[in-house]
């Protein structure tokens, strides 16, 4: 059986490894693929830059996006990525410590798929994360 990559895109490497600790921890056997910037994950989904060789039809099962990115912000990840018709219906959950409301009107008017906040508290930030991946990888049911 071949699981599909989950693609995090997160420049913060504590909640980056507070998310990895919390998907092993609910045995998804999907590969997680972590980018650090919004020009990276552009360069993952679209095959380019050090990203070149990666499989055309290789595309993630789900993007968890930050939205305060180095490089690119990640509306404009998301922006990019319902533009081009190989990736317009690739789900993609803004993960974000925004609570601001016109953070998350702009994400659902951008095409996001889900809106969540990081919890503050580590326990609740990996218990999130964890329900997050049991969703959207073994729940949800994408077009092929």
């Amino acid at each position: 059986m071949s699981f599909k990559t989950i693609l995090m895109v997160e420049d913060n490497s504590q909640d980056e490894l507070l998310a990895l600790r919390a998907l092993r921890k609910v045995n998804l056997g999907n590969q997680v693929m972590v980018v650090r910037d919004g020009q990276q994950a552009l360069d993952y989904l679209f095959r380019s830059g050090e990203f070149a060789g990666r499989e055309a039809d290789d595309l993630p099962v789900a993007v968890l996006l930050d939205l305060n990115l180095p490089k690119v912000s990640g509306l404009d990840v998301l922006a990019r990525i319902r533009a081009e018709p190989s990736t317009r219906l690739l789900p993609v959950v803004i993960l974000t410590s925004s609570d601001e409301e016109r953070d998350r009107l702009r994400s659902y008017e951008s095409g996001a798929n889900s809106f969540v906040n990081k919890p503050l508290n580590f326990a609740e930030f990996a218990d999130t994360v964890a329900h997050l991946g049991l969703y959207w990888v073994a729940l949800n049911k994408p077009p092929q």
